[in-house]
C-alpha cells in the first residue's frame, strides 16, 4: 500500500477537485540585464538609461549593461528588442520617436508598438519649446503667427526629426500658418539655423534650446507642455499664448510582448521606485527632463492616445516616409 507525505496528499486532493498547486515563483534576475538604447552615447535617452540602469543593478544585485544601437531613427534598436527573447533580460529605452511617431509617418515598419511590446513604465518626459532668433521682431507667439500668415513665401522652420516635424505640423494645423519645413541632421543644427537666421523658427527639446535662450541668442516664445518649465519660468505655455498645442516627448522602458507578467510587474515596481528617488529626480531636472515613473497600465494608455493623435496629424499634413 502506498503512503503519501502531507504535501503529496494535499496536491492529490487539489488535483481531485480540478485544481493545481500554485506555480513556483520565477527567480528573476539571475544574470545580467541589457538595456538597449537606439541613440549614440551622451544623449538624453542614453543618460536616462544609465541613471536608471545603475539604480536597477544596485537593487536587483545583477549587472545592467547599456547597449547603444543607433541607426534609422532608433528603428534598428527597436527591431532588435522586438525580436529578442521575452525573458526580461533585454529591455528597450523606447522614445516617442520610435514608438509613436514612426508608426504615424512610416508607410511600413517591421515592428508594431502595440503588438510587439509591453510597456513597463514611462521614465522621463521632454517638453518642446518654440524659439526664434533673439534679434527677430517676434516678441510673442501671436507675432510669429501674424508674420507667417502675411509672408507665406518667407516663413519656414527647421526640423531634425519626424517628432519635431509632427509637433510643428500640429502647431500649423491649429493656427493655419503656412510654414515650410527645412530639414537638418540634428537638433543642435536645427537650433543653430534659427540663431544664424537661416530659418524663421524651430520647435525642439530643451537640451539644445535652453542654453541658447539663457545666453541671449534665441528667444523662446512658448513651451508646448501643460505647465511652464522651471528653467524658463517667464516663457508661457502654448495654451497660455493662445494656441491649444501640447507636444511632450517621452522615454520609457519596454519589453517584448510575451514577457511573463510577473517579470513585467517586478520591473514596473523597480522603475517606478527609481523614478521617485530624490537624486534621480534632481539629476534629470538638470537636463530639463521630468522624472515620471508611472504604471504599465497608465503608460499603455498614453501610448495608445499618442498613436492615435500623431497618426491624425500625419494624415492631415500628408506626411509619409517610405522605408
Amino acid at each position: 500500500m502506498k503512503t503519501f507525505s502531507r504535501v503529496a496528499l494535499a496536491a492529490l486532493c487539489l488535483s481531485s477537485f480540478g485544481l493545481a498547486p500554485a506555480a513556483a515563483e520565477v527567480k528573476y534576475p539571475t544574470r545580467a540585464i541589457h538595456i538597449i538604447v537606439g541613440f549614440t552615447p551622451g544623449g538624453g535617452n542614453d543618460i536616462i538609461a544609465r541613471i536608471f540602469g545603475q539604480k536597477l543593478s544596485e537593487s536587483l544585485g545583477q549587472p545592467v549593461v547599456i547597449e547603444n544601437k543607433p541607426g534609422a531613427g532608433a528603428i534598428l534598436a527597436t527591431e532588435y528588442v522586438a525580436r529578442s527573447a521575452p525573458d526580461g533580460y533585454t529591455l528597450l529605452v523606447g522614445a516617442s520617436g520610435a514608438m509613436v511617431i514612426n508608426p504615424a509617418v512610416y508607410e511600413k515598419l517591421s515592428y508594431d508598438t502595440m503588438r510587439d511590446f509591453k510597456p513597463v513604465s514611462e521614465l522621463g518626459s521632454f517638453p518642446l519649446i518654440l524659439i526664434v532668433n533673439a534679434a527677430s521682431p517676434f516678441k510673442s507667439l501671436a507675432d510669429l503667427v501674424a508674420y507667417a500668415k502675411s509672408n507665406p513665401d518667407k516663413a519656414n522652420y527647421s526640423s531634425s526629426s519626424a517628432a519635431f516635424q509632427l509637433a510643428t505640423e500640429l502647431f500649423k494645423q491649429k493656427t493655419g500658418v503656412p510654414m515650410q519645413m527645412i530639414p537638418y541632421k540634428g537638433a543642435n543644427d536645427s537650433v543653430t539655423a534659427v540663431i544664424s537666421g537661416e530659418v524663421t523658427a524651430t520647435i525642439a527639446d530643451a537640451g539644445p534650446v535652453t542654453s541658447q535662450v539663457n545666453g541671449g541668442r534665441a528667444r523662446a516664445l512658448a513651451v508646448a507642455a501643460p505647465k511652464r518649465m522651471d528653467s524658463l519660468p517667464d516663457v508661457p505655455t502654448m495654451k497660455e499664448a493662445g494656441v491649444d498645442v501640447e507636444a511632450v516627448l517621452w522615454s520609457g522602458i519596454f519589453v517584448p510582448a510575451a514577457t511573463p507578467p510577473e517579470i513585467v510587474r517586478k520591473l514596473e515596481a523597480e522603475f517606478v521606485r527609481i523614478a521617485r528617488l530624490p537624486d534621480v529626480i534632481s539629476r534629470l531636472k538638470l537636463l530639463n527632463i521630468e522624472s515620471v515613473g508611472n504604471s504599465s497600465e497608465e503608460f499603455s494608455r498614453i501610448i495608445a492616445a499618442d498613436l492615435e493623435r500623431w497618426r491624425a496629424v500625419a494624415r492631415a499634413g500628408n506626411i509619409k516616409i517610405a522605408q
